[in-house]
C-alpha cells in the first residue's frame, strides 16, 4: 500500500510518491524505510497501513488511526532498506564534535575545567545543573569569561582586562591537556553508530569534515585516537580560532543572531568553501539548538542526535531528529537517509 500521511497543522514530513510499505516486510521490522516518511511536528499522523512500532516507542497505528508520537513528534526512524529508492548522496558529511562523535561535555570537559580550576586553587567548581546553562555559551573561553563576568573574578585572576584574556587563556590550556589526557586514555567512547556513517561517507567518496568551536588540539586528538590514523588523515578539521573572534559582520548579522550562533555559522561556511561544495548539499549532524541553527542559517541540511545535555532543546527546524546515529542491529538512519534529506518535499 502506498504511504499516505495527514498533517493536523503545518509540519516537516517528507513522502516519496513511490514509497511502498510493504506489510510482509518493511512492517515486521523495527524500523521503516527513510524513504517513507523522515519525521514530522505533527500531533496526528495516518498511514494506510497495518499496526508498527518504531524505534524509541513511537507507534503508527491503522489507516486513519491517531500514531502515539512521543512529545507530540516522530522523531525516530531507520534509514535503510534494502527496497528504497537510489538517492543522490551529500558531496559532505559534516559533524560537531561534542555531543556529537563523543558525549563529552559532562564526564570530559566539565570535570577537566573542574580540575584545572582546583589547580589553580580559585575555588570553583561547576555542577552538572550549572554546566549545562554555560553549555548555552560557545566556546571554554567565552564560557569562562562570561560566568566569570556574572559571578565575581576570583581573587587570584588579575584585574586588567588584557592580563584576564591572557588568565583565560592559560586557564583553557590546562584544561585542553587534562581532556586530552582523558582522550588518549579512550575514557570516552565514541557514540553509537558515528563511526559507521563515516565509513559510509568516505567508502562512496563523500568529504567528511568535524565542525567545532572547541579547541582545535581537542577536537583533532577526539579524531585522531577514537576514530584512529586512517579515518582521520582523510577528515578536514575547522575548530576553535579557525575563524576570527570579532563582532559580528553587520551584513550577514540579523535580529536572531548571537555573537557565537555567528561564530558557528562562519565555521559551517569556511568548511564548505575549503571543501569547495555547495551548502545546500551538505548534511550536518548536530546536537544541540544553537549547532542546528547555525546549520541552517548556513542553508545546509541538519539531523540532530539528541546528546545528554541538548535532550530538551528545541529542534522544531531540524530536518531530522534521533537519540543517536545507531550501529546495527539497531541503526537509526545511514549514509542514504542523509541523502534522502537533499530531496525533501515539504507539506502544509
Amino acid at each position: 500500500m502506498a504511504a499516505t500521511a495527514t498533517i493536523s497543522h503545518s509540519s516537516l514530513i517528507t513522502l516519496y510518491s513511490n514509497s511502498q510499505l510493504n506489510t510482509s516486510s518493511v512492517l515486521k521490522n523495527t524500523f521503516l524505510s527513510s524513504t517513507s516518511l523522515v519525521y514530522s511536528s505533527s500531533s496526528t499522523i495516518s498511514i494506510n497501513s497495518c499496526n508498527t512500532k518504531i524505534c524509541g516507542g513511537v507507534t503508527l497505528k491503522s489507516r486513519n488511526g491517531r500514531g502515539g508520537i512521543r512529545g507530540g513528534r516522530l522523531v525516530c526512524l531507520a534509514a535503510s532498506s534494502s527496497s528504497a529508492p537510489s538517492v543522490n548522496l551529500p558531496k559532505a558529511l559534516m559533524f560537531d564534535c561534542d555531543g556529537v562523535l563523543v558525549d563529552t561535555e559532562k564526564d570530559g570537559h566539565r570535570i577537566s575545567f573542574n580540575d584545572t580550576f582546583a589547580e589553580k586553587e580559585l575555588g570553583v567548581t561547576w555542577d552538572v545543573d550549572l554546566y549545562g546553562e554555560l553549555l548555552k555559551i560557545g566556546g571554554g573561553k567565552e564560557r569562562m569569561t562570561a560566568y566569570f563576568n556574572k559571578v565575581g573574578w576570583p581573587e587570584k585572576a588579575p584585574k586588567s582586562e588584557e592580563e584576564r584574556k591572557d588568565f583565560i587563556a592559560s586557564l583553557h590550556k590546562r584544561k585542553t591537556e587534562l581532556f586530552m589526557a582523558l582522550i588518549e586514555k579512550k575514557l570516552l567512547p565514541l557514540r553509537p553508530g558515528v563511526a559507521k556513517l563515516i565509513d559510509q561517507a568516505l567508502d562512496n567518496g563523500v568529504k567528511v569534515a568535524v565542525c567545532s568551536t572547541s579547541n582545535e588540539k581537542a577536537v583533532t586528538a577526539i579524531v585522531s585516537f577514537l576514530l584512529g590514523p586512517k579515518r582521520a588523515e582523510q577528515i578536514q578539521i575547522y575548530a576553535g580560532d579557525v575563524v576570527p573572534r570579532k563582532k559580528p559582520d553587520p551584513v550577514i548579522c540579523c535580529s536572531f543572531c548571537s555573537y557565537f550562533l555567528l561564530r558557528w555559522l562562519a565555521i559551517y561556511l569556511l568548511a564548505s568553501s575549503t571543501l569547495g561544495v555547495d551548502p545546500s548539499s551538505c548534511v550536518v549532524i548536530e546536537d544541540s539548538a544553537i549547532g542546528l541553527a547555525a546549520a541552517k542559517a548556513a542553508g545546509m541540511k541538519c539531523i540532530v542526535t539528541k546528546s545528554g545535555y541538548t535532550a530538551e532543546e528545541d529542534f522544531l527546524n531540524a530536518d531530522a531528529v534521533f537519540d543517536c546515529i545507531g550501529d546495527p542491529p539497531e541503526e537509526r538512519f545511514d549514509l542514504s537517509f542523509c541523502g534522502s534529506l537533499l530531496e525533501k518535499q515539504y507539506v502544509s
